[in-house]
């Protein structure tokens, strides 16, 4: 008995002194972790690699860094991660490569994901069709910034493209971007301090709706640019909330939204047929709605010619709730027309016109506007020495805009 006690206490004391088999400390459970999420981005990228049509490429919740793009060329791939705020494509730390993530094929699916912090683009779909954008956040985490990357989601020349429930926060140009493509929805995402929130530009048939646009340099643009493959057509806008995007233009030198004045709601640029509606636009401190011709840009390009028409034609604006703004433009000569007009005091109305027509369309320009509190066109052709205030020439009425219509298959 006295053995067995004797051998008890020296066995206890051995264990207070810590030659039991340690546990392991929060050093190397972190780098276990480490491990861990380098071995998983490395799967993801092998797996977008070695993708086969079909494809459901799953990824985990964690934060994942990598240091050069991800790329796939296959059709109808999916990748899929468990949410925007779960699973984290990091490009931080990147070397090499002009995107997050590059995709050149068809019938891509992207959902439920983050990537932040890309060196360039977030996410670009190339010369495509049937895209679907869905839960996804694209983020610079450091907020506004001329060095960040210039779109968020940012599909160009594709066809049947959706975006819907995703958010883009600090591009320093578009945060959802859709260029030159057709038949087109974005929908239910959210855009906040972008240079322009979202952007559709030189796209045919785009419905834009059930958005949030806010504390962007402009909140929606509706924008048509020289020297690209087509020319923009029939995009309505509806349904969105576009308030106080009021944040100073970070966007590069030289670049088209460079131009935008902060404090813009909704701005359509040398666009055609275009529906405005039932949208809720507010506090917007240039204007909450501008309508304007590439030659009040300060893009290089902007007199380019051939086939482009610069002029913005059968704009039609009705039935929204429109408040605030004006207040206080971007820029001295929109100060002046402001000072000028309407005094110390006064706010420039719910819509800047750049005055820019047509001379040979005989019946104009057809901006037709209603439930607006006036309008103010600026005499730009003038030098802006005679800005008018006559609404009464925009009291017209053009046909609605048929709904667009995603083919799949």
């Amino acid at each position: 008995m006295k053995c067995m006690c004797v051998a008890f206490a020296f066995c206890f004391a051995l264990s207070l002194a810590g030659c039991s088999k340690p546990a392991p400390d929060a050093g190397d459970k972190q780098g276990a972790a480490d491990e861990t999420a380098r071995a998983e981005a490395a799967n993801v990228r092998q797996r977008l690699l070695d993708a086969k049509p079909g494809d459901v490429i799953e990824v985990p919740a964690g934060t994942f860094q990598f240091d050069r793009s991800l790329n796939l060329r296959v059709d109808d791939v999916t990748l899929r991660g468990q949410g925007m705020d779960k699973t984290i494509l990091s490009f931080k730390g990147q070397k090499a490569g002009a995107e997050g993530l590059l995709v050149t094929a068809n019938g891509f699916t992207l959902e439920n994901l983050a990537i932040e912090d890309s060196k360039g683009d977030g996410f670009k779909i190339s010369q495509c069709e049937n895209v679907i954008v869905r839960g996804v956040r694209v983020e610079w985490t450091g907020g506004p910034k001329t060095s960040n990357g210039g779109y968020g989601l940012y599909p160009v020349l594709c066809r049947n493209v959706l975006i819907e429930d995703s958010v883009a926060i600090g591009a320093s140009d578009a945060g959802i971007y859709v260029g030159q493509s057709r038949d087109v929805i974005v929908r239910n995402s959210r855009a906040e301090r972008n240079v322009a929130g979202i952007e559709i530009e030189n796209t045919i048939n785009a419905d834009v709706y059930g958005n949030v646009a806010t504390d962007n340099t402009g909140g929606i643009l509706i924008f048509n640019m020289p020297a690209l493959t087509q020319q923009g057509d029939a995009i309505r806008v509806y349904k969105n909330k576009v308030y106080k995007n009021n944040t100073g233009n970070f966007g590069a030198k030289g670049t088209p939204v460079a131009s935008v004045p902060a404090g813009s709601g909704v701005v359509i640029n040398s666009n055609d047929n275009i529906e405005i509606f039932d949208n809720d636009i507010e506090d917007n401190k240039t204007a909450n709605i501008i309508v304007s011709s590439v030659f009040s840009t300060g893009y290089k390009d902007r007199k380019a010619s051939g086939e482009f028409d610069p002029y913005p034609e059968r704009i039609h604006v009705h039935d929204n709730r429109i408040k605030g703004g004006g207040d206080a433009p971007d820029g001295l000569e929109l100060k002046a027309l402001k000072l000028a007009m309407y005094g110390m005091s006064g706010r420039l109305p719910d819509v800047l016109f750049d005055g820019y027509v047509n001379p040979e369309r005989k019946e104009g320009a057809q901006i037709c506007l209603h439930g607006v509190s006036g309008v103010i066109n600026a005499d730009g052709p003038g030098g802006n020495k005679h800005p008018v205030k006559d609404a009464k020439v925009h009291d017209c009425t053009l046909p609605p805009l048929p709904a667009v219509d995603l083919k799949r298959g």
